[in-house]
Formats: structure tokens, sequence, C-alpha cells
């Protein structure tokens, strides 16, 4: 029997796209530190790259839903899908807001810190606002879907995909030629990220370079005991409550982990959640959850279910507190009034896709609703955190996609829909051995229909 082309085994030289991306992100550290004027210059390839990203994301989702939902035929799933994932959203992220809670008083990264920095530096961030709830669950409808893709709104889109596949759902066979559309436009913007991703590399690299050549090296050292305060708690909620799910939903954590690591490196180096969806979505299909599943819960996850975000906004808080009684003498902040705060951050933190610069945003909104906090400290709070934000931003973010990630899986298995076949195959020749089997199937069974 002959074998594939594609079965060849690669050159010693051919390496994967982790590895290029690696490379990448190494390659503009170093050119940041060395020529510090040339990294900035170079962003623009970042920005490129970004763009691109954010070009497949809203005809993915859409394309996703529409056939997910459509293509089912059981409406009831839907509501049920959804309950399960808000639950799950909502139980996971509280657990992230008291680790956060939990780590941040132990290590105390805020005590000694003085606040002396000029909170006009947040320019823009002090101008923006977070939703109300009531605002929050308005702005979740859109009044022009065409507004909502321009904008990259993934809620938004989710919720008009979500309607406009239902109407699909009832039409019947009129609605037919829609649902072959998506399926089409679906495996088109799959190989359209294929071909993107091509250009990751260099995308990554440009990132790193940026970051480094305009902030320069001492980032990694500016508030250290926060960042490392961060790392601790992320590693802790990614193994102790992450690690814990994936044992009680009994998902394969080697083929797990190998099948997100290109757009976790995605996430960490580039800060932005988008930019990993698409990937995410692909490898979490290939990984074996349905795709009507990856197509409603990921893209709700990055509105209800930020891991890291919640994390990172229950330790920023308490610092910018810390700090503050560091500065203010008889300031006292204790666990009963940290635990109302918590409480509040798991209403607020829920609009955090919809703002720019979301977590600063949300968290001067917080710290500006202590009644005890002495007026505009705030801001000089957070405007202390600003210059070492993005560094921060690389870890939470990575966490966001990877809780996304585990969510999807976890939710297949509760509807009881997980192919574990196709997990213990996954990124292995058999992968492409059973594609092909399957892809016999569908074809002898279209034949069959006629």
């Amino acid at each position: 029997m002959a074998t594939l082309a594609g079965d060849v085994p690669k050159k010693w030289w051919k390496f994967s796209l982790t590895t290029q991306i690696l490379i990448g992100l190494v390659v503009g550290l170093v050119v940041g530190w060395l020529f510090p004027e040339f990294g900035t210059q170079i962003s623009f390839l970042r920005d490129i790259f970004l763009n691109l990203i954010k070009s497949i994301i809203a005809p993915l989702v859409f394309s996703t839903i529409v056939i997910g939902i459509a293509g089912g035929g059981d409406l009831k799933k839907v509501g049920r899908m959804g309950a399960k994932s808000i639950l799950y959203f909502e139980i996971v992220t509280t657990i992230a807001l008291f680790i956060g809670l939990a780590v941040v008083n132990i290590v105390q990264p805020g005590a000694g810190v003085i606040l002396n920095a000029d909170p006009s530096t947040l320019g823009a961030i002090a101008d923006n606002h977070p939703k109300t709830l009531i605002q929050t669950v308005v702005h979740v409808f859109p009044s022009s879907i065409i507004e909502s893709m321009v904008r990259g709104d993934v809620l938004q889109i989710v919720a008009f995909s979500v309607l406009f596949a239902m109407a699909v759902s009832a039409v019947g066979e009129k609605g037919k030629p829609i649902l072959r559309f998506c399926e089409s436009l679906a495996q088109v913007m799959f190989k359209f990220t294929n071909f993107v991703m091509m250009f990751a590399p260099y995308g990554v690299g440009a990132a790193m370079a940026a970051t480094i050549g305009h902030q320069g090296l001492e980032v990694l050292k500016n508030l250290g005991m926060l960042i490392g305060s961060l790392y601790i708690a992320l590693i802790l909620f990614v193994v102790l409550v992450l690690g814990s799910v994936a044992l009680i939903a009994r998902v394969p954590v080697r083929q797990f982990l190998r099948a997100i690591r290109e757009p976790f490196t995605i996430a960490f180096v580039t800060t932005s959640s988008e930019s990993a969806l698409p990937k995410a979505m692909e490898v979490m299909e290939r990984f074996g959850v349905p795709k009507r599943i990856v197509g409603f819960v990921m893209p709700t996850g990055y509105s209800f279910n930020l891991d890291g975000t919640t994390l990172y906004l229950a330790m920023a808080s308490v610092f910018v507190i810390q700090a503050v009684a560091s500065s203010t003498p008889g300031f006292h902040f204790g666990i009963g009034q940290q635990i109302m705060l918590m409480l509040s951050l798991m209403i607020t933190s829920k609009g955090v896709a919809a703002v720019p610069r979301a977590s600063l945003v949300i968290l001067l909104a917080t710290l500006n609703s202590i009644p005890d906090l002495p007026p505009g400290i705030g801001a000089v709070g957070v405007a202390v955190i600003f210059g070492v934000d993005e560094l921060m931003d690389m870890a939470r973010t990575s966490v966001n996609l990877l809780g996304n990630c585990l969510a999807t899986v976890v939710v297949a298995r509760w509807e009881g829909e997980f192919d574990d076949v196709r997990a213990s195959v996954f990124g292995t020749p058999n992968e492409k051995a059973l594609d092909l089997a399957e892809g016999e199937v569908a074809f002898v069974e279209a034949e069959e229909l006629g």
C-alpha cells in the first residue's frame, strides 16, 4: 500500500509550528533587547498578524454555531447546553477569585509600596466605564450584526448566530441551502486559519520585540513580587482546579496539552484571546468535541469564563488596597470587606469582554466603588500596575484560553458526546487514518441519500 504524501517523515530541519513560534519568541526577545529601536519599528508585523486573525473570528463563529444548532435539529439541546455552560463558568470563575484572594493575602505583594505615581498616565483607560449588569444584558443583543462583526464583538455575534440558527432550523427544507453554505464557510475559514498560522512566528516575534524594545528588559523586574505571586496563583489554579476538573471529566490530559500548546503559546505572547480563538476551535474539534459544542461554548466562554482575568482582578485589587494601607496611616481593609469586594467582582468581571483595555477598566471602577478608599488613590494604584500589565496579561490570557478549551471538553462529556477515540489519536498518524475512514463513511452516506 502506497504511503500518503502527508505520512512521509518530516526532515530534521522542518520544525513544527509550536517550535517555530517559540523560536520567534526568543528571537524577538533578543532583537528587542539588543536593537530596541528596530524592535519597536517592526511592531507592524504583529499588527498584521492580529488583524488577519480578527478577520477570521466573525465568519468562523457564525458558521460553526449555525451548523451546530441548525444541523443538530434538537433545539432543546441548545438550552440545556447553555445552562450547563453558564453553571460551570460561574463555579470555576468564583473559585479563581478566591484563590487569587488567598495568595495575595499570604504573599502581601502590596505591603510597603508607596503610591506616588501620576494617575494621568492612565489616559483613555480612566475615561472608560464598565457596563452595569443591565447594560451588559442589553449589549448582548445587537442592533446590527454587521456592526458587531466589524467591531469583533464575539458575544453579540454568538447571540445573533444562535437566533439565526434556530430560524434556519425552524424553516426546515428551505433552510438547507443556508446550512450547506455555512458548512462550506466553516471549512474555508479553518483552511484560512492554517494559512494565517504560517505567519504566526513572525507576528509573535515582532510582538515580543516591540514589548522589550519599548519598555526594556527592566519590564521583567518591575513589581516582581506581584507578577510572581500572580503566576504562582495561576499555576495553583491550573493544577488544583482545572486539573481536578480534568480528572473528574476523564479528560486525557497528555493529548489535551498537546492539542492546546499552539493556541496557548499564541495567546501568551500576543496577550490576545482573539488571536488564539480560531486555532483553539479547530484543535478542539480535532480533539473530539462536537462542532456545535465548540461553536457555542468557546465564544461564550470568552465573556463568562475568563478564569485568568478574574483571578488577576482579585489579586490586583487587593494589591492596590495593601499599597493604600502602606501609604495611608490608619487605613484598614479586613477580610470581610475583601469578600464583599470579591462578590462585586463576580458581577462586574462579566462585562470585561465589552470594554477596551478591559481588566484595568474593571479594576479602576471596582476600586473607585470602595467608600473607605481615599479619593483618587485607586487611579494612582492602577497607574503603578499599568507599567507591567502586559507581562501579567500574557499569563491571564493564556489561562483564559486553557480554561475555555477545557470547558468545551467538560460540556461535551456532560452531554455524553465527547469522542474518546478521536482524543486518543490526536496528533498521531492514526488521526489521519481516522479522518480518511470517517470521510469515506460520510461519502457513502451521502451517496445513499442521493
